[in-house]
């Protein structure tokens, strides 16, 4: 999303969505929105928070369909994941115990790119960004990010994973643990939200979480993580 505030019909537009379907969600409560006079208006960035815990009840019709209305230049619409994954950016084991042990060390595996310009700017946005609600799924997977993009923080959008080899606390709903981290860190809200919706579904594929947790090799998990994207392609 490239403004802060949007108009009723530019987030239908945004969303790929009916505007009386925007409607009846924010009259109703559904959705944060900001009554101005008789125009709604909402932020950009609540609504990307909004729909990052949205899309974890979504079925893989309807992450699909969140994936082409968010389509950013920013990355091969069949492949956004496997765009911005490389080799180097997959570490396995992740050496780390903690949640915060967790996000330095994917911070660093992240920096193997030269990319991360500030590290420790990207690290506080990644905090704060779980204390207003945790990434973790249900199934063991974190996908940590900053609230909001950080364009003077980073320099080409990434993707990199880390596996603990064993589960730590991370916040789940059901209080399971985690042990699978996808980071993400992209320039703009639209590859945020497309990456964010492709990760969604690939960690509802069957065998993709079990054949992660199988290996300890880098270089396989890489594979693994691009196979299973390729199952969406074309």
């Amino acid at each position: 999303m490239a403004h802060e505030w949007y108009s009723l019909d530019e987030l239908a537009r945004q969303l790929g969505r009916d505007s009386r379907e925007i409607l009846r969600l924010a009259s109703r409560g559904r959705i944060p929105a900001h009554k101005r006079g008789e125009d709604w208006q909402f932020h950009a960035a609540e609504i990307t928070q909004w729909l990052e815990q949205e899309m974890r009840e979504y079925s893989d019709s309807q992450l699909a369909a969140l994936e082409v209305a968010q389509a950013s230049p920013e990355v091969a619409p069949e492949i956004p994941v496997s765009s911005l994954l490389k080799p180097e950016l997959v570490q396995v084991p992740l050496e780390a115990r903690t949640k915060r042990s967790v996000l330095e060390s994917m911070i660093e595996v992240a920096g193997r790119t030269w990319q991360v310009w500030e590290p420790a700017t990207i690290l506080k946005a990644v905090q704060e960004r779980e204390k207003l609600h945790s990434t973790a799924f249900d199934n063991g997977v974190s996908i940590p990010h900053p609230r909001s993009p950080l364009p003077d923080a980073i320099g080409e959008p990434l993707v990199a994973f880390g596996r603990t080899l064993s589960g730590i606390p991370c916040g789940a709903s059901n209080n399971s643990l985690t042990d699978c981290f996808f980071l993400v860190l992209c320039q703009d809200a639209r590859t945020h939200l497309q990456v964010i919706a492709r990760l969604a579904r690939m960690i509802q594929l069957p065998d993709f979480l079990p054949e992660i947790r199988e290996t300890e090799d880098p270089l396989r998990t890489y594979e693994i993580i691009l196979n299973a994207e390729k199952q969406f392609g074309p």
